[in-house]
């Protein structure tokens, strides 16, 4: 059952190196609708975000995986930077993490390189997504129809290219967290 957006917890699940503005940009837009927004690391403390060429700003993280269940969370973000999946991948506790949004049907959104986690959760057979374009190969290994477009949705899965893709990418993100749990299609 869909619960408004300003009744929801939403986990940002990222690490160093996460992409600062796709990071920064849903997480104000999720809280502008009044969500609340818990950032999850493998480490507690903060996070260093990556500002396109150099490092940016930290971040704050308010619980580690291993304090975490998916069950506690309406949606979950994915936020890209080449560095931030690429070291959460190799965390058993977050790809297991994000398999378990997938398995409860919950929504998920991942901009440019954050459908790694995607890939190695192995919860992208059959779904149409868009990606940073160096992913392409790994998404169509694991199953994925890879598309080059601004903003994908398929069955709750919101995905989208790169920084510039953020407005849509946010409009569309709060419009599929708003409806909530969606059944999964078994390909």
């Amino acid at each position: 059952m869909a619960r408004s957006i300003s009744e929801q917890k939403i986990a940002i699940l990222a690490t160093d190196g996460v992409e600062q503005s796709e990071f920064m940009e849903p997480k104000r837009a999720l809280e502008e609708s009044g969500a609340t927004v818990e950032v999850v690391s493998t480490k507690s403390g903060e996070i260093k975000g990556w500002n396109h060429t150099e490092w940016g700003e930290s971040f704050q993280v308010d619980k580690t995986i291993d304090t975490v269940d998916a069950s506690e969370y309406d949606a979950l973000v994915l936020p890209g930077g080449v560095m931030n999946p690429d070291k959460l991948r190799t965390n058993p506790q977050a790809v297991s993490f994000v398999r378990k949004f997938f398995e409860e049907g919950k929504p998920v959104a991942a901009i440019c390189h954050g459908p790694w986690m995607l890939v190695e959760a192995n919860v992208l057979e059959g779904r149409k997504i868009t990606s940073w374009p160096s992913l392409q190969t790994d998404i169509r290994n694991a199953g994925g129809q890879w598309v080059d477009e601004e903003v994908v949705v398929d069955q709750g899965l919101v995905t989208s290219r790169k920084p510039d893709d953020l407005p849509v990418f946010n409009q569309k993100m709060i419009e599929e967290f708003s409806e909530g749990p969606h059944p999964r299609q078994q390909a």
